[in-house]
């Protein structure tokens, strides 16, 4: 439960076992929409630098690549829409794996690209930043940097 309520934070998401305090005015879950940017069926992407990171996502299955392993390891995770973004929570290599994608003007600092979502990921107890994009809201800029 503390793994979701860490993504929850980062997307405002409205999970009661977070926060038990009634009566403080918290959105919840049957009032709120939840974020709907990024369906099961699109393929998201994301990079990410310092380290360098990256991979995609659809549906239930997400890959994860560093340069010392760029075909990526595949995982399977758990999507859930907060208020603010999309989670993705799954195991890699043992570690607890979480991601959080919300809507916002990103750079990568290296490209010279803007894409539509930031990427704030935790595994284990390590956290990077990145970018991401879809098909359906691509980065704008150059196609090969």
């Amino acid at each position: 439960m503390k793994r979701l309520c860490v993504i929850a934070a980062l997307l405002a998401a409205p999970l009661g076992a977070c926060n038990n305090d009634q009566a403080s005015g918290i959105v919840t879950a049957e009032s709120a929409q939840s974020f709907d940017g990024i369906s099961e069926a699109e393929t998201l992407r994301f990079i990410g630098n310092e380290p360098f990171w990256g991979g995609q996502a659809t549906g239930d299955t997400l890959i994860y690549s560093t340069p010392e392993n760029p075909d990526g390891s595949e995982i399977t995770v758990k999507r859930f829409s907060g208020l603010g973004g999309l989670g993705l929570s799954g195991t890699l290599a043992g570690a607890s794996f979480d991601m959080a994608v919300t809507p916002g003007e990103c750079s990568d600092t290296m490209s010279d690209r803007t894409y539509p979502f930031t990427v704030t990921l935790i595994i284990g107890e390590d956290s990077r930043t990145g970018c991401g994009w879809t098909d359906a809201q691509p980065f704008s800029g150059p196609e090969s940097p």
